[in-house]
């Protein structure tokens, strides 16, 4: 069972990424792009995933992950129940909706620092 306290640390860490509170809800941004944001109760991690991905991701886990509202499926977006996640499993998704708006040198960069992936 993951909870916020398993990714703070990460997302903050992650080159470019930086915490931000927007109406109560704490966000992980690079630049003005958000990556990563969780629900006012920090129960739903709202993450960057590719469009063309992400209704099997629902499909395949309904329990799990959910589609992003309405007026966000324009966007690469998709929601997990964080309980629902392991710790390892939600750092796992936070790396990869970061390397989705950084350039691709640091994500080369981070995977020849992070061998074993996210710890």
């Amino acid at each position: 069972m993951a909870v916020v306290e398993d990714v703070r640390a990460l997302g903050s860490e992650l080159e470019r990424s930086y915490p931000v509170y927007v109406r109560g809800r704490l966000k992980f941004r690079v630049k003005q792009i958000v990556y990563v944001a969780f629900s006012l109760d920090e129960a739903v991690m709202g993450f960057a995933f590719p469009k063309e991905e992400r209704a099997a991701l629902v499909a395949g886990e309904p329990g799990k992950f959910r589609l992003p509202a309405e007026s966000d499926m324009r966007f690469n977006w998709v929601g997990a129940e964080l309980a629902a996640l392991d710790p390892a499993e939600a750092r796992e998704f936070v790396v990869d909706a970061w390397r989705m708006v950084v350039p691709r040198k640091l994500s080369l960069a981070y995977d020849l620092a992070h061998p074993g992936g996210p710890g």
